[in-house]
């Protein structure tokens, strides 16, 4: 479980998350807003990756940055921007992130090859990639996505989304998009984020039964469509 208690970060004058408070269990929350609503913010402070201003982000009741490695140990991270990799091959890139999860080499070896057919690389695992199968080395408990399926074909997305919900049973999976698809289908919950806020957060057919919708496209729209702009 993670608990996130009044987290606030500013960048300058600018605030970007607001005093976010919120629980995570197993499962999958979809995470939707418009650039600049806090979401990427958030996930770098659930990875630790910048830091806060204030609040708490309890794993299992303990303060992550107590916990140190053995709290990122359980975290798998794709980022939406991965730039520092684009040379990296596939493997090239699983074997370095393997190292540096300390993985053994026997295990990573096996995990690679398994991770490869998974998100359907195998067939260009010398080519390069982005950092999908990285985030699932080592089996974390926490998997953190930013707009995993972009670039993918209308196929491929749905394969992967299948996977992802096949994952959550025993994780929480963050997924953050601005594919509405992606998450509504196998979303437990949905987050809606705006100027750094959490405005909505209920299961996807409750939200869509509020705005009077046929969709999450159409709640999407309530919140930042014209109408959710003003």
């Amino acid at each position: 479980m993670i608990e996130i208690k009044n987290l606030r970060k500013t960048y300058g004058k600018k605030v970007a998350l607001k005093s976010f408070s919120y629980t995570f269990e197993d499962g999958i929350y979809g995470m939707l807003g418009a650039n600049g609503a806090g979401k990427s913010t958030l996930m770098n402070l659930l990875t630790d990756n910048v830091k806060r201003d204030s609040g708490e982000i309890l794993y299992d009741g303990k303060e992550i940055l107590k916990m140190g490695g053995s709290y990122l140990e359980k975290v798998g991270y794709m980022p939406q921007q991965q730039g520092f990799y684009e040379s990296f091959s596939a493997r090239m890139f699983l074997v370095y992130m393997a190292e540096l999860k300390g993985l053994r080499k026997k295990e990573a070896k096996k995990q690679i090859e398994n991770l490869l057919e998974i998100v359907h690389l195998s067939h260009v695992a010398d080519k390069k990639i982005g950092g999908l199968a990285q985030a699932l080395l080592g089996n974390p408990k926490l998997l953190i996505l930013d707009e995993p399926t972009a670039g993918l074909d209308p196929k491929e997305r749905v394969n992967l989304r299948n996977y992802i919900h096949q994952l959550s049973q025993n994780k929480i999976i963050l997924l953050a998009t601005h594919v509405v698809s992606d998450v509504e289908s196998i979303a437990d919950r949905i987050l809606i984020m705006k100027a750094g806020e959490l405005v909505a957060d209920d299961t996807p057919e409750h939200l869509v039964h509020a705005v009077d919708g046929n969709n999450l496209e159409d709640v999407y729209m309530n919140y930042f469509g014209d109408k959710g702009e003003k």
